[in-house]
């Protein structure tokens, strides 16, 4: 069974293609426009065993946010399309990734309802020329409302001794820990014989 999907969003602000392959091998050809927002990308496919292209045309005179959103958006769908009816998935996903000072955990549910709790200290505005840290939560929600999925993400150690959090590690560890989180939730489990991982017997 082919775990894909190609999803295209056009607005008077942006235009998206996105293509996902759950069993692919982490391969990734990303271009946004935001060179950081590009780099968290490939950390979902690298970490994530995905593979994923990401085109998106934006409008970055005004600045990142339509750009950064409506890529989140189309990876959610993308993601929701791709894991089909769930049957035989694991459908939970959850892990804690270190990275330097850095450690963050994330957890998720793929179970159709949208909700998303997120947790991180305060930061420097940007990471890079571009990225406005204040993306991220709002990455987040854009993606677990289209991917119609609970995303818990929380940063339980940031402090750098005597200076204030490294933005680029506690943003860069979120993408890691939600990729890892996810590639378990997608996986098939060989103890489900197929069915769908709910009581309801849908998701």
């Amino acid at each position: 069974m082919s775990r894909t999907a190609r999803v295209e969003r056009t607005t008077a602000e942006t235009k998206v293609l996105v293509e996902l392959d759950l069993d692919g091998s982490g391969q990734a050809d990303i271009t946004t426009g935001v060179g950081f927002y590009d780099h968290m990308l490939h950390q979902i496919a690298r970490h994530g065993g995905f593979d994923l292209t990401v085109h998106t045309v934006g409008d970055l005179e005004i600045d990142a946010h339509h750009t950064i959103e409506d890529t989140s958006l189309a990876l959610g769908t993308a993601l929701d399309e791709a894991v089909g009816n769930k049957m035989g998935i694991r459908r939970y996903g959850s892990a804690t990734i270190p990275m330097d000072e850095v450690l963050v955990r994330a957890a998720v549910d793929l179970s159709g309802r949208p909700y998303v709790v997120h947790d991180e200290p305060a930061l420097a505005p940007y990471i890079g020329p571009v990225y406005p840290t204040s993306m991220t939560r709002h990455i987040w929600e854009s993606f677990g409302q289209s991917g119609r999925l609970t995303l818990h993400v929380s940063v339980l150690r940031a402090a750098r001794p005597g200076g204030h959090p490294d933005a680029h590690h506690v943003v860069e560890a979120q993408f890691k820990a939600v990729a890892r989180a996810l590639r378990e939730a997608v996986s098939i489990d060989p103890r489900s014989a197929g069915a769908v991982p709910s009581t309801k017997g849908l998701l």
